[in-house]
């Protein structure tokens, strides 16, 4: 067992590093609790890839990374996350360490264009319309039985603005709970999205009641009572009758 002097916890790979002789790193675009993920080109073609790199000690015996690759080509059909290619070996620090390449996702995280927007916050309309974007496509994601596991502004891309946002998931994750129970953590961390979207708690009392019907004061028993599946959460949102 790896003592915690030889765990990696970080890769920091620099640009230019060949992988497996077959891709060049351009940058690292962000990191979390199994490992980073980076920008990177095949050498043969400059196409852009993405490449999700695992801490060793995050992934056993490979169980980790398999089970990443399998979901996301369980879901390849569902057009909000990336589209998994396969996977690679690299060592590092006399370590194996797994890499799975998949589509290099474009577009601005939802956590930078929140720090950069005008009170570091969205217009209510507009993350609505946003929020429905990614109800939309996570119910595809639970309507084959699976769920993403870890949604926040830091896995959420966004492609395109306006009334037909164009939004992508990264970073899915494995529970030990029911698939229905993990289903419902998709629906409460959807609602926390939007509740960050607009401003959080500094600004949730001037909302209006339309908004407060779908966060619910982010309380779960609630959530979960009014939103027992996203289907739910879809049906409200193309329902809502705003006072004018």
């Amino acid at each position: 067992m790896a003592t915690k002097k030889d765990m990696v916890t970080e890769f920091d790979f620099p640009a230019g590093r060949k992988i497996s002789g077959k891709y060049e790193i351009i940058a690292r675009v962000g990191s979390g609790y199994e490992g980073e993920v980076y920008m990177i080109a095949e050498t043969a073609t400059g196409i852009e890839r993405a490449a999700k790199f695992f801490f060793p000690h995050r992934n056993p015996s490979n169980k980790n990374a398999r089970r990443y690759a399998q979901k996301l080509h369980k879901l390849r059909h569902c057009d909000i996350l990336i589209q998994y290619h396969h996977q690679e070996r690299v060592r590092f620090k006399n370590h194996d360490v797994a890499c799975l390449i998949s589509d290099f996702v474009e577009g601005d995280l939802l956590s930078g264009i929140l720090r950069q927007a005008k009170g570091k916050r969205m217009p209510v309309y507009e993350a609505i319309h946003l929020l429905y974007a990614m109800v939309i496509g996570v119910e595809k994601i639970h309507a084959v039985g699976e769920y993403h596991g870890d949604l926040h502004t830091d896995n959420v891309f966004v492609q395109k603005y306006g009334v037909g946002f164009n939004v992508k998931l990264i970073d899915l994750f494995h529970h030990r709970d029911t698939k229905l129970q993990n289903m419902q953590f998709d629906i409460l961390n959807l609602i926390k999205i939007f509740y960050e979207s607009i401003g959080g708690k500094k600004h949730y009392a001037g909302h209006p009641q339309e908004v407060k019907d779908i966060v619910c004061g982010l309380r779960v028993t609630s959530i979960n009572k009014r939103f027992r599946t996203i289907a739910k959460l879809r049906q409200h949102l193309e329902s809502i009758e705003w006072e004018m």
